[in-house]
């Protein structure tokens, strides 16, 4: 397997961590054991499971943690969808992050679909 910082996916879901830090630093104060935690988490699982699928020595394995980075950009999208209807942020706060996500995900089923035809 490649090294994690040859892909374009874990880049991308790297800046969105740190974007998604930026943002949960304006929530309230008594959601940092809720949702801010609960949103970092989520967009941290994003990357670091790319990272650790990229050390499995199987393909299937490898395979697997893409499968939970996109479950994890599912959930982040999820409470960023949250956060806005709770008011904590506008719209366009996140918005990009959103879309940020999507094209991830998008990005992590092209890179499995490759994973597996290699496995194959």
């Amino acid at each position: 397997m490649q090294r994690f910082t040859e892909l374009k996916v874990w880049h991308r879901a790297h800046k969105l961590v740190l974007s998604v830090y930026e943002l949960t630093r304006r929530l309230p104060w008594d959601e940092r054991f809720g949702l801010t935690s609960q949103l970092r988490r989520a967009a941290t699982s994003v990357a670091a499971n790319i990272v650790e699928g990229c050390r499995r020595v199987g393909a299937g394995d490898f395979s697997r943690h893409l499968d939970i980075a996109r479950g994890s950009a599912s959930e982040a999208d999820y409470l960023l969808l949250l956060a806005r209807d709770l008011q904590y942020v506008t719209e366009e706060q996140v918005a990009p992050l959103r879309d940020e996500l999507n094209e991830i995900g998008a990005m992590l089923n092209g890179l499995r679909r490759k994973v597996e035809q290699q496995r194959a």
